[in-house]
């Protein structure tokens, strides 16, 4: 391919970018279109930390509809993507299903949903040993509309709507880094591209130092000016770009399926330079530094804002795009949202790791500008510490960490917690493996005790679909995406639920499950008490070693509620003293058996039962 035929498509992706991206017959709603009722106003007026998310895959919830199982194709699952009885393709959940499915979603109390991508994806992908479909939503080819297996745009609409009237924001799952695996590279390889570096493959040289001389008076990714990327017109500095011809055309908007708008590096090794430049697992990699990606992603994720009045955006692969990105993003989307007004617009990337850690989340945050992200160190210490692994004190370390986000403490408010996820695997996963001689109440009620501490503790309780039914996941990743209607794979019809009878192969709606009711009255109590939702907190007791103890005192100054919050992670019974402030006399109980009063100024004596907690309102 020719340097002069790459300058003819990089003049065709500038017209495009006249464009709108969205089609001109769509309308762009604003606020004063959308009149607020006075139920959406007084959610809107929720800060972040007042919520309690649902994160669900539409697939894997309810189907509603099967009529849209094949997305509308025809053939067998490599081509429509559907096979319910894989874990690796689609299944069957809609956004039908997960609107008829509000009144269950709401009486867990779950004031806000995400769910994962549900942009149109390719729906199969991968090498042919290791075929999987796109109904995890992640492999994004048009980001203007719902996947067909999922429904319609106006369906989208229509359950915005639905749950904006029962005062339940919807966070969305966005992708910037990345499309579709759809660009190849003419040096084939069936093992994968390994990465090529921009030391040996400047993008001033076609192919490597030794090449030819290409993008003349390019200044580097570092400088970000469209004037420089004017200069960046020939995509073959690392590998040739290739896209077969029957995938031409297939991204919207249409500027996507230019390769100059990509990184063309091969694939990441998950570290360095590779981690922000490399193709995540194959999946095209997008040039987040070109300042007509930075636009044309300000203009798609803003039309979704503008139209649909969406409350946040969870930020998939956030670490792997270069912080200059994040910097003029975050600051567009709120201000369309202000505009739409939606004031407290929740934004939170993905910043993955493994550790009982603040660091590296709180790093990316100072340098990126990212408001929040998700608590991966509180899933981490919640693991460890509920499984047994690992002390109270470790969880304790990670509350003490709160200090250092930008904000302070203040900022890890807004951080959402969870236990496990679509990616990881389940709370109850890591429980038994902690413990693989227990039996199911011990499990049942570490599994509870884990939901108590995130729904008490500081931060947005993130509850992940299907643990309130007692799912346990074999493993990670498709291992941990079960579905909620009656499922038809063997590799999750064989796994035994939690506090209940019922099999993955059964309906798993059930109200009177023992932790969609524990959760659920978790989550009333978290709701009626500030200090449980805006309180800072100050660790009072924590084990060192082994089981026992863990105690935090959260007060709220806006109130004045300060809340008593301690946890048994032992299975024996212990009764010690606490310290608190100093000027508590009384302690009101909230839930769990709370003395009627101090032991002595500044000092409580609490009994807590094996796997117990309680919460103490203290008063003066």
């Amino acid at each position: 391919m020719t340097s002069g035929v790459f300058a003819a498509l990089l003049t065709a992706g500038m017209m495009l970018a006249a464009t709108p991206t969205w089609a001109a017959g769509e309308e762009r709603l604003s606020g004063a279109q959308a009149p607020a009722t006075s139920v959406t106003r007084a959610m809107r007026e929720r800060l972040p930390q007042d919520e309690i998310i649902y994160f669900v895959l539409p697939d894997r919830f309810e189907n509603g509809d099967p009529t849209n199982d094949r997305g509308g194709l025809t053939g067998d699952r490599e081509v429509t993507g559907f096979d319910p009885t894989s874990q690796a393709f689609f299944q069957g959940g809609d956004l039908k299903g997960l609107t008829q499915r509000l009144d269950y979603i709401q009486g867990l109390g779950v004031t806000a949903i995400w769910f994962a991508p549900i942009f149109k994806n390719k729906p199969v992908q991968g090498p042919p040993d290791n075929r999987s479909a796109g109904y995890h939503g992640y492999w994004v080819t048009d980001f203007t509309q719902v996947d067909p297996h999922f429904g319609t745009n106006e369906e989208f609409r229509a359950f915005v709507d639905a749950a904006h009237a029962r005062g339940m924001k919807v966070y969305m799952d966005i992708i910037t880094n990345h499309t579709a695996d759809v660009i190849r590279y003419a040096e084939g390889d069936a093992n994968g591209y390994a990465y090529r570096s921009k030391a040996d493959y400047p993008y001033t040289r076609r192919g490597g130092v030794e090449g030819p001389p290409i993008n003349v008076g390019f200044a580097g990714d570092e400088d970000e000016s469209p004037e420089n990327f004017a200069r960046l017109n020939d995509p073959r500095w690392a590998y040739t770009p290739v896209v077969p011809e029957d995938e031409r055309g297939v991204k919207v908007p249409a500027w996507l399926n230019d390769p100059i708008y990509y990184h063309n590096r091969g694939d990441t090794y998950w570290v360095g330079e590779s981690s922000r430049h490399g193709d995540f697992v194959g999946l095209d990699d997008l040039f987040t530094e070109h300042p007509r990606v930075l636009e044309g992603m300000i203009e798609i994720y803003g039309g979704w804002i503008d139209r649909f009045g969406i409350d946040g955006f969870r930020i998939d692969t956030a670490k792997h795009v270069n912080s200059s990105f994040w910097q003029r993003f975050v600051p567009a989307m709120q201000a369309r949202a202000q505009a739409r007004g939606i004031p407290n617009f929740h934004i939170f990337g993905e910043i993955a790791f493994d550790e009982p850690s603040a660091t590296l989340a709180a790093q990316i945050m100072w340098e990126s500008g990212l408001p929040s992200a998700l608590d991966m160190g509180f899933a981490s210490a919640a693991q460890r510490v509920v499984g047994g692994r690992a002390s109270p004190r470790t969880l304790a370390d990670l509350l003490e960490q709160d200090v250092i986000y930008p904000g302070g403490a203040q900022a890890a408010l807004s951080l959402p917690t969870f236990l496990g996820n679509h990616d990881f695997g389940r709370f109850s996963m890591f429980v038994r493996r902690a413990n693989p001689e227990a039996g199911a109440d011990e499990l049942l009620a570490r599994t509870m005790l884990g939901h108590a501490m995130m729904l008490t503790l500081r931060g947005v309780p993130t509850i992940y679909y299907g643990d309130e039914q007692g799912f346990v996941s074999d493993g990670h990743d498709q291992l941990a995406r079960e579905p909620m209607f009656p499922s038809r794979t063997a590799v999750y019809n064989d796994n035994e639920l939690l506090g209940t009878t019922a099999t993955p192969a059964d309906s798993n709606f059930d109200i009177n499950h023992p932790l969609y009711r524990a959760i659920g009255d978790l989550a009333q109590i978290r709701r009626a008490h500030p200090a449980l939702r805006r309180g800072l907190s100050t660790v009072r007791a924590a084990d060192h070693e082994g089981q026992g103890l863990l105690a935090v005192e959260r007060f709220d100054a806006e109130s004045g509620q300060r809340v008593l919050v301690a946890f048994n992670t032992s299975a024996q019974p212990i009764t010690r003293t606490v310290a608190v402030h100093g000027l508590a006399s009384r302690l009101r109980p909230i839930a769990g058996a709370c003395p009627p009063a101090v032991a002595a100024p500044g000092s409580v004596r609490v009994t807590i039962a094996p796997f117990g907690h309680l919460v103490c309102e203290l008063q003066g």
